[in-house]
């Protein structure tokens, strides 16, 4: 593995933990002892999460095309 694909692993795993990790205490929010929500508040959250994931794996994936040059 050369030194970019190195520092992408080190980097991609270290953050994709730390989203895991702040997403499973969203779990913590679904006490009824402590808190009150609504289904449309609920699904916002969901959506939300949803779209900033599509959003940014879309960007991953037009950089890696963007990478192609023309050639004859």
């Amino acid at each position: 593995m050369n030194a970019k694909q190195e520092n992408f692993k080190r980097i991609a795993e270290n953050r994709v933990n730390k989203i895991i990790d702040m997403i499973s205490k969203l779990e913590n929010l679904n006490n009824t002892s402590f808190y009150e929500y609504s289904d449309e508040q609920m699904e916002n959250i969901f959506k939300a999460i949803q779209k900033e994931l599509d959003k940014q794996k879309e960007l991953f994936k037009k950089t890696k095309k963007s990478k192609k040059r023309f050639e004859l």
